[in-house]
């Protein structure tokens, strides 16, 4: 039976080898599960780890739709079932020029272990298209839309796979997806998650990845021994809905949010954004964040060509905190030691693995605070399950009801992953914490199921 110690040097060989993110995904829970896998032999026994880096299924087809030319087009979909043992699968879909299989494998088996952390009886899975919605009127995301359901519909259903929204792919889409799968199946039940709250979306869906962010790392620093977030400056990246609403909570609690980044660049005022003509630019115009110095005149905007070489120009900004929101790999090593240089304490991954190893191994070097996505943004999901609650009762939760049930699952979230990393041996250590109670959960289960 192979140890602990081989089963990580066959993946070091690359005897299962994948796209880098992907690996780099894998390598990362590899190494920390290391002391699960040497306290007890049945995970090897049992080969959890073969089984768990394996899609149930890889599922890839055509899409086929008009633009308002009347000009065939052809787009790629996919979605990838990767593990059910806790649940049915659940995950978003995201629609980008980006989207290929390696992406969307990364991003599946990350969700397998964020939505074990979560306690909920949920499964991993992700899915999307190279489409890209950008510069498309609403009828053409609504065209591809449904071609795009047209043969997802084949493979989901509220106890079988629930997707739900992830870039973009926002409440327009959904919508439109729903609305297609009901005239297919003639069925109104909860098989897509991140809906209009009126035919049975959920209350606070938007602002729970970017809440939840937040709210970890309130119980996380409290944890730690660390001062509080109000009345201290953090730095956000992105100009999403993650991004957004972290900042939008930041206020709330009585932090002072400086930053927030697009694909274009950096913005950055002192006194603190103003979240109202955030929003403006970015829900309703779409337009840059170059926009917002034609209102305030004081704030500054850094354009990508402008940014330090191997980093960004908002990693540069003095902080108490850091919240990359954006996108995975973007907070690289010479970002990390900006931070630390400029006196950092926290660093929360609000995005799907955005800080790359080297940065993350630098900042928990430092000693810096640091909450890896799987457990960080965890609220998104947990909210999706709370709507697939909702649905299934026919039932709906007020605002407060979910922000209070999202805050304890937070909470709770950040309770197990710090006892876990104690009881292994490897205190103060959330990355390492995460990764082994999210698969200890998930191979209890793949045990107890047999094969």
């Amino acid at each position: 039976m192979p140890t602990a110690e081989q089963e990580i040097k066959k993946f070091e060989r690359g005897d299962c080898k994948q796209d880098d993110v992907f690996y780099q995904a894998m390598e990362e829970v590899i190494y920390s599960i290391a002391p699960l896998l040497k306290s007890d032999e049945k995970y090897t026994k049992h080969a959890i780890l073969e089984r768990l880096v394996v899609p149930d299924r890889v599922i890839k087809f055509k899409v086929v739709w008009l633009n308002d030319k009347n000009e065939i087009q052809v787009n790629t979909g996919y979605r990838i079932q990767f593990n059910n043992a806790l649940g049915p699968y659940k995950g978003g879909l995201r629609f980008h020029p980006t989207v290929n299989e390696g992406i969307l494998k990364f991003l599946g088996f990350e969700q397998i272990l964020k939505n074990s952390l979560t306690g909920l009886p949920i499964g991993g899975g992700k899915g999307g298209s190279d489409f890209n919605p950008k510069g498309k009127s609403d009828f053409e995301v609504m065209k591809f839309c449904t071609a795009f359901m047209t043969e997802l519909h084949k493979y989901i259903g509220p106890r079988v796979d629930v997707p739900a929204g992830d870039i973009g792919v926002g409440g327009r889409e959904i919508g439109y997806l729903f609305g297609e799968y009901k005239k297919i199946t003639s069925s109104f039940e909860g098989v897509l998650t991140g809906k209009p709250f009126f035919f049975g979306g959920s209350l606070m869906r938007p602002e729970a990845t970017g809440y939840g962010a937040v709210y970890f790392t309130e119980a996380m620093l409290e944890t730690e021994g660390k001062e509080p977030l109000e009345g201290k400056v953090c730095t956000v990246s992105g100009a999403g809905n993650v991004a957004l609403h972290a900042i939008e909570k930041l206020q709330q609690i009585g932090a002072i949010t400086v930053s927030c980044t697009d694909s274009r660049g950096t913005l950055y005022d002192s006194r603190g954004v103003d979240l109202a003509l955030l929003k403006e630019i970015k829900l309703e115009r779409r337009a840059s964040l170059e926009e917002y110095i034609k209102t305030h005149t004081d704030a500054k905007y850094t354009p990508v060509s402008e940014y330090p070489e191997d980093g960004h120009a908002v990693w540069e900004i003095p902080c108490y905190a850091a919240f990359p929101c954006a996108t995975q790999n973007e907070l690289t090593e010479i970002d990390a030691q900006n931070l630390i240089a400029n006196g950092c304490q926290s660093v929360t991954e609000g995005a799907n693995m955005p800080s790359t190893p080297e940065a993350t191994a630098a900042i928990q070097g430092h000693g810096l605070c640091f909450a890896p996505a799987k457990a960080a943004n965890a609220g998104g999901v947990a909210v999706s399950e709370f709507e697939m609650s909702q649905n299934a009762s026919m039932a709906k939760w007020s605002f407060e009801k979910v922000d209070n049930k999202l805050r304890d699952t937070m909470q709770m979230i950040c309770k197990r992953v710090a006892l876990t990393a104690k009881d292994y041996g490897v205190e103060g250590n959330y990355v390492d914490g995460a990764n082994i109670a999210g698969f200890k959960k998930v191979a209890d289960a793949m045990i107890a199921e047999g094969i």
